[in-house]
């Protein structure tokens, strides 16, 4: 009998599921796809032992098992019906006598094997699927081609041009109802066989040779053991006839095109229905083209039921419950939305960062520019300063200069008991213990009491639950009305604020008379530049002497 192993290049032996093992009938073995090569060796051997015989029954049966799972699972899948259908047309294609004509062609130093042109597949379109227009059938193989079941020879475009470019058919151990998830490691070890007799890398395109460059810097720490793969791969393409080489490189590259494809292009394998089936067989493994072993994504083990487990209370299927609400509660937000907060905040503040941007006024320590003293003693805001209190009212009420602005403005509107209040309640905060108690009585009296001088408008929730507090007497009593009014500061006194023509005239005004100091200061400068320059010139004229009068 004739059993079918596959030996992996570390020496170990184990089944290969695309092959079945059949006892019956003298122990033929039938081939389900077209033989691979990659990166494990197929060996038929001899078994005469008895041992050899059940270990052969065994995997057969348990081959059958998986075989059937298997393919309970593809009939499952999506898309499945679709590529049932075009490779059922691709199959008439090849068939022997009413198919495409696939021909090797012969140059003058090499020959092409296998091959057909475009205009060969457009004409057999037309003729056996009774397709009218040639748009059509150019149309239909396009989408074929896509898919790659067939694939142009010299490019990385799949898509079929009415012409003599020649193509190729892709092997049905690459077609695309296997349902392939190859992982970047599958394409690194790709790239790297492709470069192992070319250092130049003048055979990847410019898209390959970059992808190669990022896989490399990703496993860094794995590069050898892709080498090691690639090196073992290519040895064992090098005990193959040169034409089949051929064929079988570009039936490999042409996958890595539909799973790979040039920028720009669309992948047709990545849709959503994809992602849904796996959501609905989430312990499905991903294949490997190569054989190789991956590492899982996931480093926490899948949850499964105990299999002698107690069947949960309703008090802990009810905790259960409440803790995933207040899961699906919780606020995310997007990475794109943090960094472009981010970005904004950046260039919004980038002219008030000394690092980045010279100040202004500058440092009169380190310059000659007495503008900074001649603003500090006008006791006036800077067109910085003013301009940055429309950033936000916190950086308006950070600024004493701008509070005091912003008071006079709510006393025009006889609304500035929100401000005094609020500056009450933190002033409160920064005092000692020992005069919280007596302050607390003060601003209720002054401003929640229902004789207060200055009430301000509480809703019913906040005063009860700020009287509340004030019989603790500690120096937070306050904090639900502060944060009250502060609310109403920010949606109302401070957009107002912002419109009014006080600010606005401030801010022009600034400007202006910024622009006057400038001007000035300019002046000054070349004033002084020009009389420094005098000195020397004299000092040097007249050497050791003093200048005449």
């Amino acid at each position: 009998m004739k059993a079918l192993c596959v030996v992996s290049s570390s020496g170990s032996a184990r089944p290969c599921i695309r092959y079945r093992l059949c006892a019956a009938g003298g122990g033929t073995v039938r081939n389900t796809h077209h033989k691979p090569r990659h990166g494990v060796l197929i060996e038929l051997f001899h078994a005469d032992s008895l041992q050899c015989l059940k270990m052969a029954q065994g995997m057969d049966g348990t081959l059958r098992r998986d075989e059937d799972h298997t393919t309970q699972a593809v009939d499952d899948a999506p898309n499945m019906l679709l590529y049932k259908k075009m490779e059922n047309i691709v199959n008439q294609m090849q068939d022997e006598y009413m198919g495409v004509s696939v021909r090797t062609v012969k140059s003058f130093l090499s020959k092409v094997p296998s091959v057909f042109t475009g205009a060969d597949i457009v004409h057999w379109l037309m003729k056996n699927l009774n397709i009218d227009e040639p748009a059509e059938a150019l149309r239909l193989g396009s989408q074929l081609a896509a898919h790659g079941y067939f694939f142009p020879v010299s490019d990385h475009l799949l898509t079929l041009r009415d012409d003599n470019t020649f193509y190729r058919f892709q092997t049905p151990y690459f077609w695309p109802s296997n349902l392939w998830e190859p992982e970047n490691l599958d394409y690194a070890v790709f790239l790297c066989k492709r470069t192992l007799n070319n250092k130049a890398r003048v055979d990847l395109a410019d898209y390959e040779a970059e992808s190669l460059t990022r896989l490399q810097r990703t496993y860094e720490l794995k590069w050898e053991f892709i080498v090691m793969q690639a090196e073992s791969q290519a040895r064992i393409d090098r005990k193959h006839d040169k034409m089949e080489r051929k064929v079988t490189e570009s039936q490999e590259r042409a996958f890595w095109d539909v799973h790979r494809p040039l920028p720009g292009c669309v992948n047709t394998t990545d849709v959503d229905m994809k992602k849904s089936y796996r959501i609905k067989h989430p312990n499905r493994m991903r294949k490997s083209v190569y054989g190789i072993e991956l590492e899982s994504r996931n480093n926490s083990p899948p949850h499964t039921s105990p299999p002698n487990g107690k069947v949960p209370s309703m008090d802990e299927i009810q905790r259960q419950i409440i803790f995933l609400q207040k899961q699906l509660d919780r606020h995310c937000m997007k990475i794109s939305k943090v960094a472009e907060c981010l970005m904004n905040h950046s260039e919004q503040y980038a002219d008030y960062d000394s690092f980045l941007t010279t100040p202004e006024p500058s440092n009169p320590w380190l310059s000659e520019d007495s503008a900074f003293w001649d603003l500090a003693g006008r006791n006036e805001p800077s067109q910085p300063r003013v301009r940055r209190w429309g950033f936000s009212l916190d950086e308006l009420l950070r600024d004493p200069m701008g509070r005091e602005c912003f008071l006079r403005f709510l006393e025009s509107e006889f609304s500035c008991e929100n401000l005094q209040f609020w500056l009450a309640v933190q002033d409160l905060k920064s005092r000692p213990a020992t005069e919280v108690p007596s302050l607390v009585e003060s601003i209720w009296r002054e401003f929640l009491a229902p004789s207060a001088s200055n009430a301000i408008n509480l809703d019913s929730h906040t005063f009860e639950h700020t009287a509340q507090n004030i019989k603790e007497g500690g120096r937070h009593s306050f904090d639900d009305a502060q944060e009250h009014i502060y609310m109403l500061m920010k949606t109302d006194s401070y957009a107002r604020f912002l419109r009014s023509t006080a600010y606005q005239e401030l801010f022009v005004t600034r400007k202006k008379s910024e622009h006057d100091q400038d001007r000035r200061t300019s002046f000054e400068k070349f004033t002084r530049n020009v009389t420094q320059s005098l000195k020397i010139r004299r000092r040097n004229q007249f050497g050791s002497r003093s200048p005449p009068p």
